[in-house]
């Protein structure tokens, strides 16, 4: 149950005005009344004094009367004329829960439907309960990209905690090690990093490789903090980064294994050159650049130190976005992707660490809503395009299994809020078809902003690393709070009660399964 200061709204709440839309159309009485006059005066004129010409145009008004009223009839209870814009095309923010949307570029079929929340919750509490997916073959996951299998090797070095290996280098790009990386084009810092690696690549001892060439180190991240958004994630990766012992990348979302690696940033954009392999390792080029000084005549204590260091990557798009595979396969029949990006990740590194911060849903669909939407935000826009999201949800969960919505890029384009990202139990289950439950670290943002100290500590105890001194630990707690709401989305204040109540609702079975599986009932977000 909800806490008191949420209690339960009324659906039509009164501090909700409603919007009123005219077109530019006459209002429906006032063109009734009108055409009835018409009606009324000419049925006192005589009609023989009319010419043919005046009798063809009086019937013609007539006819157009006629028809007027019995659209209006007809549709009287639609509350609208059969000539007037669709009433879909109205946008009154005070929607309760039973009104109407299309399922339309979901893939779904364009019907009229309306929301009960009782029956749809028991629909997803039934749906929950699903077999785990079938998780593809080793070989087929590597038949879809040989060369990412290739350019990674199967073993990495001993002694070395990141996932690290030698890999040789041809003797005529040592010049430009980093000529032609996509990602430079997009970062200028990391352009800048490039540019100072390259030349210390050029004058430091270096292994001799095969054919004439050199070799360098390379390194995967050690631990991928997944999601989700809005969720808490830049703020880890900039606290983390003050331990001596982790070494990340200088970009924080490279959103690689979900998108960039297929060639697109944004679907509108449609598909663009696809970053290589090489490039995302290129990430990481800078942690093991430290990480090789252990084998660079340093004390047998310094290589000890160094050989400590790991470097990760924070994409809060890794554990949720599937959607290139429906672009990539549509041809398939398949209503679910055929391969999720953990298949790739646990293939190439079993080992690795996974960390996931989650939020209360609602609370996260809210400030998505507002960080996302450029322009028109307030609470009553987010309630109707919650309504309306709640609705294409419902539209397809009634003739599709609970996976393929939650999957389905169509239904996810459709919506104007991102409703299906606060499902996070059904994308945790999918990363647990391939990690063992220790090697997934779930977080509650609210424990967080709670007890900062105590959260990071845990983050520490689960990636293996030692305690912080007290000067680091005083700059990592004080450091201030990044990517935090702007102050003109604060202005616009909380979402409705009406809205909380919906939302707290629709995912209350989500949430159930999720404290169940992670036996913790905090997962509940029911007090929060």
């Amino acid at each position: 149950m909800l806490g008191s200061k949420h209690g339960r709204a009324s659906r039509s709440d009164p501090r909700i005005s409603p919007i009123v839309e005219h077109y530019g159309k006459t209002p429906t009485r006032a063109y009734f009344h009108f055409h009835g006059n018409v009606f009324l005066r000419w049925s006192r004129v005589n009609l023989w004094t009319f010419s043919k010409v005046q009798a063809v145009v009086f019937l013609l008004s007539l006819t157009l009367s006629f028809l007027i009223m019995a659209s209006y009839v007809l549709t009287w209870g639609k509350k609208g004329l059969l000539l007037t814009p669709s009433p879909y095309h109205f946008k009154s923010p005070d929607i309760p829960t039973n009104t109407t949307a299309i399922a339309s570029a979901s893939g779904l079929p364009l019907k009229r439907t309306s929301v009960d929340m009782r029956l749809l919750t028991k629909m997803i509490r039934s749906k929950l309960e699903y077999p785990p997916r079938r998780v593809p073959d080793e070989k087929d996951i590597i038949g879809t990209d040989t060369h990412l299998f290739s350019a990674i090797p199967r073993h990495f070095l001993p002694g070395v905690k990141s996932p690290c290996w030698y890999e040789d280098f041809p003797v005529e790009k040592i010049r430009d090690p980093y000529g032609g990386n996509l990602f430079t084009v997009r970062s200028k810092n990391f352009k800048i990093v490039c540019d100072r690696l390259a030349s210390a690549f050029r004058q430091r001892p270096r292994r001799p490789g095969v054919d004439g060439g050199l070799s360098r180190l390379r390194c995967l991240p050690y631990f991928y903090i997944i999601g989700q958004p809005k969720c808490g994630t830049t703020d880890l990766f900039h606290r983390l980064l003050l331990h001596p012992d982790v070494k990340f990348n200088i970009m924080k979302e490279p959103h690689w294994w979900t998108r960039k690696r297929f060639g697109y940033i944004r679907f509108k954009d449609g598909f663009q050159e696809n970053f290589p392999v090489e490039d995302y390792l290129d990430l990481f080029d800078l942690a093991a650049y430290n990480i090789q000084g252990s084998s660079a005549g340093n004390s047998p204590g310094e290589r000890r130190r160094l050989a400590r260091l790991i470097t990760g990557e924070a994409s809060a798009s890794t554990m949720w976005d599937n959607q290139a595979w429906s672009y990539l396969h549509v041809d398939r029949e398949e209503a679910e992707p055929p391969f999720l990006a953990q298949d790739f990740i646990h293939t190439v590194q079993p080992d690795a660490k996974i960390i996931v911060m989650l939020r209360d849903p609602a609370e996260r669909l809210y400030s998505d809503y507002l960080y996302f939407k450029m322009a028109n935000k307030s609470a009553e826009d987010f309630h109707q395009k919650v309504v309306e999201s709640v609705q294409l949800f419902q539209s397809c969960v009634s003739e599709r299994s609970l996976r393929s919505c939650v999957y389905s890029t169509g239904l996810s384009n459709s919506m104007p809020v991102r409703l299906t990202l606060g499902m996070y139990i059904v994308f945790l289950l999918d990363w647990l078809t391939v990690f063992h439950r220790e090697q997934i670290l779930v977080l509650r943002l609210e424990d967080y902003a709670a007890n900062l100290q105590g959260t990071i500590e845990k983050v520490f105890d689960f990636l293996n690393v030692g305690p912080l001194s007290k000067q680091a630990e005083a700059a990592l707690t004080k450091r201030p709070l990044s990517n935090t709401r702007r102050a003109a989305d604060r202005s616009l204040g909380p979402m409705l009660p009406s809205t909380r109540n919906l939302l707290w609702e629709f995912h209350q079975a989500f949430n159930h399964k999720l404290a169940s599986v992670l036996d913790n009932q905090a997962f509940l977000w029911s007090d929060t």
